[in-house]
């Protein structure tokens, strides 16, 4: 995953809950010098009572994860419903087209 141009990640997610997986693993992809290279991680948790927890409602909290590049453009995606590898395509896609216009200006 290419984190250089990322300015700021944001994270909501319920951390006992199985639609929070996604957002966890993102999270735990991020290096761990993020915060020394500038980007600002937030992280904001989901407080569920365990009795919501047990019920068999099938769908649980909703889980979201946030990014803003250098360029200023953010994207928001919610990841109740997607892998981790489709989330990392996403924000790879524009990660590769900062890359691409970097490369061509210098």
């Amino acid at each position: 995953m290419i984190t250089r141009y990322f300015t700021s990640v944001t994270a909501t997610f319920s951390p006992f809950s199985r639609t929070g997986k996604t957002a966890r693993l993102f999270l735990s992809l991020l290096p761990s010098n993020a915060r020394q290279m500038g980007v600002k991680v937030v992280t904001n948790v989901i407080h569920i009572p365990p009795k919501m927890l047990k019920g068999k409602e099938g769908k649980g909290p909703e889980s979201w994860v946030g990014v803003t590049f250098k360029d200023g453009k953010e994207i928001k995606l919610e990841t109740s419903n997607m892998g981790i590898k489709d989330l990392v395509e996403e924000v790879d896609r524009h990660s590769r087209l900062l890359a691409r216009k970097d490369e061509l200006a210098g």
